[in-house]
């Protein structure tokens, strides 16, 4: 019995889903979408199945949430900086926190000084989050930092954005290399994210630049129900 109540849940969050879906087709950038309160009208459903259904379309880069006036068909983004995990949530109008789980000094072992294009052995900074968005976690974050370019980084404090903290620095990132692939949780990691255990994640591997050095390189797993990759190709208008 309680199977089929959740299918009947899945069921209307993903026809509220497709509905807003269809609005967006046909819609221009900046429309209003229905408020919450008319679409748990409309289908009979919770608060929380509508939100659900809205916040999928937020993470596809559909939508987007403005405080305080409603939701919107999103506009197409013309910043072509290299953004971290902490501003592509202030977009989407969620609040980003960091949970800082390991922060250390280490030795680079074989592959990882092949990616960062430093000697096996010499000094990295290992930087492991938990990253959260409306207090809901998001994704954990491995990043791996070439300690010569960050002298002191680990005694200054953790901040919540690593790329403002290397904008202060004047170390930004401006391009990366990034590889995504479909997985299934480990027990650790599901745990930490709060999904039953083998839940679909997304796995993204990336090495950011700052000009030719290469100044992170990470390993981040995104909770596939709460997250999408948006990929800008060619000249948008």
């Amino acid at each position: 019995m309680n199977n089929v109540l959740s299918a009947g849940r899945e069921l209307k969050h993903v026809q509220v889903r497709e509905y807003l879906r269809s609005l967006v087709d046909d819609a221009p950038p900046g429309s209003p979408m229905p408020s919450e309160r008319e679409l748990v009208h409309r289908f009979g459903v919770a608060r929380m199945t509508v939100r659900q259904a809205m916040d999928a379309l937020v993470a596809e880069g559909l939508l987007e949430r403005i405080p305080g006036r409603g939701t919107f068909v999103a506009r197409p983004r013309t910043d072509p900086r290299l953004i971290g995990f902490t501003e592509e949530m202030t977009r989407r109008a969620l609040l980003a926190e960091s949970q800082t789980l390991l922060a250390r000094r280490e030795q680079a072992s074989p592959s990882l000084a092949r990616a960062l294009v430093i000697t096996e052995g010499d000094a990295v900074i290992h930087w492991k989050r938990l990253r959260r968005a409306d207090a809901v976690p998001m994704c954990i974050e491995d990043a791996y930092l070439n300690e010569v370019l960050i002298p002191g980084f680990l005694q200054s404090g953790m901040p919540t954005s690593l790329y403002g903290a290397l904008g202060d620095r004047g170390l930004r990132p401006t391009a990366a290399e990034d590889s995504i692939t479909a997985d299934l949780a480990t027990k650790t990691e599901a745990d930490l994210l709060e999904v039953p255990p083998h839940s679909p994640v997304l796995r993204q591997s990336r090495r950011a630049f700052v000009g030719d050095k290469i100044i992170e390189v990470s390993r981040s797993v995104y909770r596939a129900d709460r997250y999408a990759r948006r990929v800008e190709l060619g000249n948008l208008p």
